[in-house]
């Protein structure tokens, strides 16, 4: 399994935020990163959809965590990304599988579904975003 990479630059972005605990811009974030600004901006519409991040106007504006570091929890954040309807089309109500009914794959799928989920839902941002100064320092342009 593999995050799309909207969820992959959505977790690196909200541990810029957490680490830089400040306002920031999304071309900052993007320099830094070396991703596309205008990929960054959808992501970011997203988060602040989600109530991760607050967007601020103008000219200091930019995005900052909406909650503390200790409350974005990571299996939340991945939710909220992700299609979580399952692995194979099957699991996501569509009808019409010849073996449906007899076939064990659904449940030992959605099994491993929850099973990582739960596994993300132990974790919040703070925990997985490490030291501010190690991360800004690897951040810091060269």
């Amino acid at each position: 399994m593999q995050l799309n990479l909207r969820t992959d630059y959505a977790l690196r972005m909200l541990m810029a935020l957490a680490a830089k605990d400040d306002v920031v811009s999304i071309d900052w974030i993007a320099e830094h990163y070396g991703i596309s600004r205008n990929h960054l901006a959808k992501v970011a519409q997203d988060l602040a959809a989600a109530g991760f991040v607050e967007t601020l106007r103008g000219r200091s504006g930019g995005l900052r965590l909406a909650r503390q570091a200790s409350q974005i929890n990571v299996g939340e954040v991945v939710r909220s990304l992700e299609n979580t309807n399952g692995f194979v089309a099957c699991m996501g109500g569509k009808e019409g599988c010849a073996i449906d009914g007899v076939c064990g794959l659904k449940p030992a799928l959605a099994g491993a579904l929850e099973a990582f989920l739960s596994h993300l839902d132990q974790f919040h941002l703070g925990q997985i975003t490490g030291s501010k100064s190690q991360i800004m320092q690897r951040l810091a342009p060269a």
